[in-house]
């Protein structure tokens, strides 16, 4: 049986122009490579998941490729890592600042990629600022961290700081898109920028999650069976339940939540985002706020439709209403019937309004 390879990996970058999401660090190294301005000491700086590392080997192997320390099958003798998780004590550090003293046999440069530089302890950084200060001419340090904050001032005042930012929804969507049509997997668009928005701008995360549901759904991953997997509720719940509050529907509203809370979903996440749908549909009643609504192009439509059924007046109290609910959730004695009354509340706006056009005619 073949081996099977995560797509994190099997579709890591190799290239600057493939990293995804980060074109205004990748452009800045492009340019300083080619013009010959590289700094001696980087710092790569941001959220788990985004690219720091893998920037920091295509820099690596660019740099040996240029200089010809590179083999024909394409290894760079020159890249050293380390994982500063593992390896954080002063004694790892002076073993390294040791090697770095030798020039390479091969190539003009020595690349260090230090990962999770922000874990070595206060000895180690001690131990490594000297190096860092006045480094050989021979080499280049890439470091690496989740937790810029972490790392003592005189170590930054050394580097060239590099801030990767979160990757956008419609960016890692647009790359989830790109793999499953090469593994010829099948797929809905709001199922992937559902995993685009779970993922929360890390896209090894989404490929993990990717890698998942393709497993779970046999290779057709629906928005239900995304939904499933990652354990939330979908957008076709919260506008179910929206219709039914809009026709006063009171007891099939309730029970619509009963079902909700058997499926093991938080009553409290529950009111949430069901505050969280309300303001959707106030921001597709314009125009120019519906790119502001965070879900794919085909529920997006259905927001702009069940928009319709509701008046601006009709949207702010029951955004008042769901807020008023969450904030009060953890101190009610009973919280369910927290939930409940907000649903009653919302149910019945269409009804008060219907009644306040009758008085005014």
């Amino acid at each position: 049986m073949e081996n099977f390879v995560v797509s994190a990996r099997k579709y890591r970058p190799q290239e600057f122009d493939t990293v995804v999401g980060q074109g205004h660090i990748t452009e800045t190294l492009e340019h300083a490579i080619g013009e010959n301005q590289l700094a001696q000491a980087l710092l790569f700086c941001g959220p788990r998941g985004v690219g720091k590392t893998t920037c920091a080997r295509i820099l690596a192997r660019k740099i040996n490729e240029r200089d010809g320390s590179t083999s024909e099958d394409g290894f760079a003798y020159n890249i050293f890592e380390l994982d500063a998780a593992s390896n954080n004590s002063v004694n790892d550090i002076r073993e390294l600042t040791d090697q770095v003293r030798f020039a390479p046999q091969v190539g003009k440069y020595k690349i260090y990629i230090i990962d999770e530089v922000h874990m070595l302890s206060q000895a180690a950084f001690n131990a490594f600022l000297k190096t860092l200060e006045e480094p050989p001419a021979h080499a280049i340090f890439i470091l690496a961290t989740t937790e810029k904050h972490k790392i003592i001032p005189t170590i930054l005042s050394r580097c060239q700081i590099y801030d990767f930012k979160r990757i956008t929804i419609e960016d890692i969507q647009l790359h989830l898109q790109k793999i499953a049509d090469k593994e010829g997997i099948q797929y809905e668009d709001d199922a992937l920028y559902l995993i685009a928005q779970k993922a929360d701008g890390a896209l090894r995360d989404a490929l993990s999650i990717f890698d998942r549901l393709s497993t779970f759904s046999q290779k057709n991953i629906t928005l239900a069976k995304a939904a499933e997997v990652l354990n939330v509720l979908d957008y076709e719940q919260y506008l179910s339940i929206v219709d039914l509050a809009h026709e006063n529907k009171i007891s099939d509203t309730l029970f619509a939540l009963n079902e909700i809370i058997k499926k093991g979903f938080d009553p409290h996440i529950f009111i949430a985002g069901l505050g969280s749908h309300f303001r959707d549909l106030m921001m597709a009643q314009n125009p120019q706020t519906l790119s502001l609504i965070e879900v794919g192009e085909k529920t997006k439509i259905k927001f702009l439709e069940q928009s319709k059924k509701w008046n601006a007046q009709q949207l702010v109290d029951a955004i008042e209403i769901c807020n008023h609910a969450d904030i009060n959730y953890k101190n009610s004695k009973n919280p369910r019937l927290t939930v409940e009354i907000a649903l009653m509340q919302l149910s019945s706006l269409s009804v008060n309004a219907a009644d306040s056009k009758k008085k005014n005619i």
